[in-house]
Protein backbone atom coordinates (compact mmCIF):
# COMPACT_ATOMS: atom_id res chain seq x y z
CA UNK A 1 0.00 0.00 0.00
CA UNK A 2 1.41 3.29 -1.06
CA UNK A 3 1.87 5.90 1.57
CA UNK A 4 0.30 9.28 0.95
CA UNK A 5 2.56 12.32 1.23
CA UNK A 6 1.73 15.92 2.08
CA UNK A 7 4.55 17.36 -0.06
CA UNK A 8 3.49 20.11 -2.49
CA UNK A 9 4.56 19.38 -6.08
CA UNK A 10 7.41 21.57 -7.14
CA UNK A 11 7.22 23.10 -10.63
CA UNK A 12 10.33 22.62 -12.72
CA UNK A 13 12.57 25.67 -12.92
CA UNK A 14 12.38 27.61 -16.18
CA UNK A 15 15.64 29.11 -17.30
CA UNK A 16 15.34 32.77 -18.21
CA UNK A 17 17.94 34.10 -20.55
CA UNK A 18 19.02 37.56 -19.62
CA UNK A 19 19.44 39.96 -22.52
CA UNK A 20 23.11 40.51 -23.19
CA UNK A 21 24.17 43.79 -21.73
CA UNK A 22 24.99 46.43 -24.30
CA UNK A 23 22.94 44.82 -27.11
CA UNK A 24 21.09 48.07 -27.77
CA UNK A 25 24.40 49.86 -28.16
CA UNK A 26 25.67 47.22 -30.56
CA UNK A 27 22.49 47.65 -32.58
CA UNK A 28 22.89 51.43 -32.69
CA UNK A 29 26.55 51.10 -33.60
CA UNK A 30 25.68 48.67 -36.39
CA UNK A 31 23.01 51.07 -37.65
CA UNK A 32 25.48 53.95 -37.64
CA UNK A 33 28.06 51.89 -39.54
CA UNK A 34 25.43 50.85 -42.10
CA UNK A 35 24.36 54.47 -42.60
CA UNK A 36 27.99 55.56 -42.98
CA UNK A 37 28.69 52.85 -45.57
CA UNK A 38 25.47 53.67 -47.46
CA UNK A 39 26.15 57.42 -47.59
CA UNK A 40 29.86 57.00 -48.31
CA UNK A 41 29.89 54.34 -51.01
CA UNK A 42 26.40 54.03 -52.51
CA UNK A 43 23.93 56.94 -52.32
CA UNK A 44 23.31 60.12 -50.34
CA UNK A 45 20.34 62.52 -50.28
CA UNK A 46 20.60 66.07 -51.58
CA UNK A 47 18.11 68.96 -51.75
CA UNK A 48 18.02 71.63 -54.46
CA UNK A 49 18.32 75.02 -52.73
CA UNK A 50 18.34 77.43 -55.69
CA UNK A 51 17.02 77.92 -59.21
CA UNK A 52 20.39 77.69 -60.98
CA UNK A 53 19.41 74.34 -62.56
CA UNK A 54 15.96 75.37 -63.80
CA UNK A 55 14.12 73.95 -65.68
CA UNK A 56 15.77 70.55 -65.03
CA UNK A 57 15.69 70.81 -61.24
CA UNK A 58 13.28 72.82 -59.11
CA UNK A 59 13.88 74.36 -55.70
CA UNK A 60 12.59 71.82 -53.19
CA UNK A 61 13.49 68.71 -55.20
CA UNK A 62 15.04 65.99 -53.03
CA UNK A 63 17.23 63.56 -54.93
CA UNK A 64 19.60 60.67 -54.50
CA UNK A 65 23.21 61.15 -55.53
CA UNK A 66 25.17 58.06 -56.61
CA UNK A 67 28.62 57.89 -55.03
CA UNK A 68 30.32 55.22 -57.13
CA UNK A 69 30.33 56.53 -60.75
CA UNK A 70 33.43 58.75 -60.40
CA UNK A 71 35.30 56.90 -57.67
CA UNK A 72 35.96 58.17 -54.16
CA UNK A 73 37.81 61.05 -52.55
CA UNK A 74 37.69 62.52 -49.06
CA UNK A 75 34.64 64.51 -50.20
CA UNK A 76 32.75 61.25 -50.72
CA UNK A 77 32.69 60.61 -46.98
CA UNK A 78 30.62 62.33 -44.26
CA UNK A 79 32.71 64.99 -42.49
CA UNK A 80 35.61 64.15 -44.82
CA UNK A 81 36.60 61.15 -42.70
CA UNK A 82 38.80 59.40 -43.68
CA UNK A 83 40.79 62.30 -45.12
CA UNK A 84 43.26 61.62 -47.92
CA UNK A 85 44.58 63.27 -51.05
CA UNK A 86 43.54 62.27 -54.55
CA UNK A 87 40.83 59.91 -55.73
CA UNK A 88 40.58 56.11 -55.85
CA UNK A 89 38.79 54.13 -58.58
CA UNK A 90 38.66 57.43 -60.47
CA UNK A 91 36.48 57.83 -63.56
CA UNK A 92 35.74 61.06 -65.41
CA UNK A 93 32.15 62.25 -65.80
CA UNK A 94 30.61 62.36 -69.25
CA UNK A 95 29.61 65.64 -70.83
CA UNK A 96 26.03 66.32 -69.81
CA UNK A 97 26.21 64.57 -66.42
CA UNK A 98 24.70 66.47 -63.51
CA UNK A 99 27.18 66.34 -60.65
CA UNK A 100 27.26 67.30 -56.99
CA UNK A 101 30.62 68.70 -55.92
CA UNK A 102 32.45 70.83 -53.36
CA UNK A 103 33.64 74.09 -54.93
CA UNK A 104 37.23 75.18 -54.34
CA UNK A 105 37.38 77.44 -51.30
CA UNK A 106 33.90 76.35 -50.17
CA UNK A 107 34.58 72.71 -49.41
CA UNK A 108 31.97 72.66 -46.66
CA UNK A 109 29.15 73.26 -49.19
CA UNK A 110 27.54 71.03 -51.83
CA UNK A 111 26.84 72.49 -55.30
CA UNK A 112 25.04 70.93 -58.26
CA UNK A 113 25.75 71.77 -61.92
CA UNK A 114 25.99 70.11 -65.33
CA UNK A 115 29.35 69.02 -66.75
CA UNK A 116 29.98 70.79 -70.05
CA UNK A 117 33.72 70.47 -70.55
CA UNK A 118 36.30 67.76 -69.80
CA UNK A 119 40.10 68.16 -69.50
CA UNK A 120 41.50 69.62 -72.73
CA UNK A 121 38.14 70.96 -73.98
CA UNK A 122 38.01 74.55 -75.22
CA UNK A 123 34.93 76.39 -73.95
CA UNK A 124 33.41 79.71 -74.94
CA UNK A 125 30.02 81.43 -75.04
CA UNK A 126 29.08 83.90 -77.77
CA UNK A 127 25.76 85.73 -77.51
CA UNK A 128 24.43 82.95 -75.30
CA UNK A 129 25.54 80.28 -77.79
CA UNK A 130 27.75 77.61 -76.22
CA UNK A 131 30.84 76.79 -78.30
CA UNK A 132 32.77 73.58 -77.61
CA UNK A 133 36.14 72.96 -79.25
CA UNK A 134 35.42 75.60 -81.88
CA UNK A 135 31.97 74.26 -82.86
CA UNK A 136 28.58 75.67 -81.93
CA UNK A 137 26.59 73.29 -79.75
CA UNK A 138 23.28 72.34 -81.36
CA UNK A 139 20.65 74.69 -79.90
CA UNK A 140 16.91 74.68 -80.60
CA UNK A 141 14.34 77.24 -79.43
CA UNK A 142 11.44 75.58 -77.59
CA UNK A 143 8.12 76.76 -76.26
CA UNK A 144 8.53 78.80 -73.09
CA UNK A 145 9.02 76.90 -69.86
CA UNK A 146 6.05 77.60 -67.58
CA UNK A 147 7.03 77.36 -63.90
CA UNK A 148 4.11 76.92 -61.46
CA UNK A 149 4.63 79.61 -58.83
CA UNK A 150 4.83 78.66 -55.14
CA UNK A 151 6.83 79.64 -52.05
CA UNK A 152 9.71 77.55 -53.45
CA UNK A 153 9.28 78.82 -57.00
CA UNK A 154 9.06 82.57 -57.14
CA UNK A 155 9.32 84.26 -60.51
CA UNK A 156 12.99 85.22 -60.22
CA UNK A 157 14.42 86.99 -63.27
CA UNK A 158 17.76 88.57 -64.08
CA UNK A 159 17.61 92.23 -65.22
CA UNK A 160 16.99 93.52 -67.81
CA UNK A 161 14.60 90.55 -68.25
CA UNK A 162 11.05 91.25 -67.08
CA UNK A 163 8.70 88.92 -65.21
CA UNK A 164 6.12 87.24 -67.42
CA UNK A 165 3.38 85.93 -65.15
CA UNK A 166 0.05 84.52 -66.30
CA UNK A 167 -2.83 82.55 -64.82
CA UNK A 168 -3.96 79.27 -66.37
CA UNK A 169 -7.51 77.95 -66.69
CA UNK A 170 -7.32 76.37 -63.23
CA UNK A 171 -6.26 79.61 -61.56
CA UNK A 172 -2.61 78.62 -61.14
CA UNK A 173 -0.03 81.37 -61.55
CA UNK A 174 2.76 80.55 -63.99
CA UNK A 175 6.10 82.23 -64.65
CA UNK A 176 7.34 81.91 -68.23
CA UNK A 177 10.98 81.63 -69.25
CA UNK A 178 12.56 81.35 -72.75
CA UNK A 179 13.68 77.72 -73.17
CA UNK A 180 16.24 76.12 -75.47
CA UNK A 181 17.29 72.52 -76.06
CA UNK A 182 21.03 71.87 -76.26
CA UNK A 183 22.58 68.66 -77.54
CA UNK A 184 26.21 67.91 -76.73
CA UNK A 185 28.61 65.73 -78.72
CA UNK A 186 27.88 62.20 -77.60
CA UNK A 187 24.12 62.77 -77.53
CA UNK A 188 23.40 64.28 -74.10
CA UNK A 189 20.36 66.55 -74.56
CA UNK A 190 18.73 68.86 -72.03
CA UNK A 191 16.68 72.06 -71.75
CA UNK A 192 18.18 75.36 -70.66
CA UNK A 193 16.76 78.79 -69.81
CA UNK A 194 18.28 81.91 -71.38
CA UNK A 195 16.48 84.90 -69.91
CA UNK A 196 18.41 87.78 -71.43
CA UNK A 197 21.79 88.94 -72.72
CA UNK A 198 24.06 89.41 -69.69
CA UNK A 199 27.82 89.74 -70.05
CA UNK A 200 29.98 87.98 -68.96
CA UNK A 201 27.54 85.05 -68.68
CA UNK A 202 26.66 85.27 -72.39
CA UNK A 203 30.10 86.43 -73.57
CA UNK A 204 32.80 84.22 -72.14
CA UNK A 205 36.18 82.71 -73.03
CA UNK A 206 37.63 80.94 -74.78
CA UNK A 207 39.28 78.91 -72.01
CA UNK A 208 40.83 75.46 -72.02
CA UNK A 209 39.90 73.06 -69.22
CA UNK A 210 43.08 72.03 -67.35
CA UNK A 211 44.01 68.43 -66.68
CA UNK A 212 42.31 67.12 -63.54
CA UNK A 213 39.39 69.57 -63.77
CA UNK A 214 35.93 69.84 -65.33
CA UNK A 215 33.91 72.83 -66.54
CA UNK A 216 30.36 73.06 -65.20
CA UNK A 217 27.36 75.26 -65.97
CA UNK A 218 23.85 75.69 -64.61
CA UNK A 219 20.93 75.07 -66.94
CA UNK A 220 19.47 78.46 -65.91
CA UNK A 221 22.26 80.15 -67.82
CA UNK A 222 21.80 83.75 -66.64
CA UNK A 223 21.25 82.80 -63.00
CA UNK A 224 24.14 80.45 -62.26
CA UNK A 225 27.51 81.33 -60.75
CA UNK A 226 29.37 78.44 -62.34
CA UNK A 227 32.69 77.82 -64.12
CA UNK A 228 32.25 81.01 -66.14
CA UNK A 229 32.94 82.90 -62.92
CA UNK A 230 35.96 82.54 -60.68
CA UNK A 231 35.73 82.37 -56.88
CA UNK A 232 36.47 86.10 -56.65
CA UNK A 233 33.19 86.74 -58.52
CA UNK A 234 31.22 84.25 -56.43
CA UNK A 235 31.49 81.42 -58.95
CA UNK A 236 33.22 78.05 -58.78
CA UNK A 237 35.76 78.33 -61.61
CA UNK A 238 37.17 75.06 -62.87
CA UNK A 239 36.11 72.20 -60.57
CA UNK A 240 38.81 69.68 -59.54
CA UNK A 241 37.80 66.10 -60.29
CA UNK A 242 38.85 65.30 -56.72
CA UNK A 243 36.03 67.58 -55.46
CA UNK A 244 33.26 65.56 -57.11
CA UNK A 245 30.84 64.02 -54.62
CA UNK A 246 28.66 62.02 -57.01
CA UNK A 247 26.21 61.89 -59.88
CA UNK A 248 22.55 62.98 -59.64
CA UNK A 249 20.20 59.99 -60.00
CA UNK A 250 16.49 60.74 -59.41
CA UNK A 251 14.06 62.61 -57.16
CA UNK A 252 12.57 60.79 -54.19
CA UNK A 253 10.54 63.80 -52.94
CA UNK A 254 9.63 67.31 -54.02
CA UNK A 255 7.87 70.09 -52.16
CA UNK A 256 6.52 73.44 -53.33
CA UNK A 257 7.52 75.04 -50.03
CA UNK A 258 4.03 75.55 -48.60
CA UNK A 259 4.36 72.89 -45.87
CA UNK A 260 4.36 73.70 -42.17
CA UNK A 261 6.50 71.38 -40.03
CA UNK A 262 3.92 71.56 -37.22
CA UNK A 263 1.00 70.62 -39.53
CA UNK A 264 1.81 67.10 -40.82
CA UNK A 265 -0.99 67.02 -43.42
CA UNK A 266 0.66 69.96 -45.22
CA UNK A 267 3.69 67.75 -45.88
CA UNK A 268 1.50 65.99 -48.43
CA UNK A 269 -0.57 68.91 -49.72
CA UNK A 270 2.73 70.60 -50.64
CA UNK A 271 3.99 67.48 -52.43
CA UNK A 272 4.76 67.82 -56.15
CA UNK A 273 3.94 64.21 -56.95
CA UNK A 274 4.80 64.48 -60.64
CA UNK A 275 8.40 65.28 -59.67
CA UNK A 276 8.96 62.03 -57.77
CA UNK A 277 10.97 59.56 -59.84
CA UNK A 278 12.23 62.21 -62.27
CA UNK A 279 15.65 60.95 -63.33
CA UNK A 280 18.82 62.72 -64.39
Amino acid sequence: MNEATNETPVEPEVETKEKPKGSIWRFLLGLAVFAWVLRSFIVAPFVIPSGSMLPTMLVGDYLFVAKWPYGYSKYSFPFGIPSFDGRVMESLPERGDIVVFRPPGKEDMDYVKRVIGLPGDRIEVRGGQLVLNGKNIERERLADFALPMSPNSVCRVIPPAQQRIETDADGNRLCRYPAYRETLPGGASYVTIDQTFVPPADEFGPVTVPEGFVFVMGDNRDDSLDSRFGPALGGVGFVPVDNLVGKAMFNFWSTDGSANYFLPWTWFTSLRGSRIGVGY
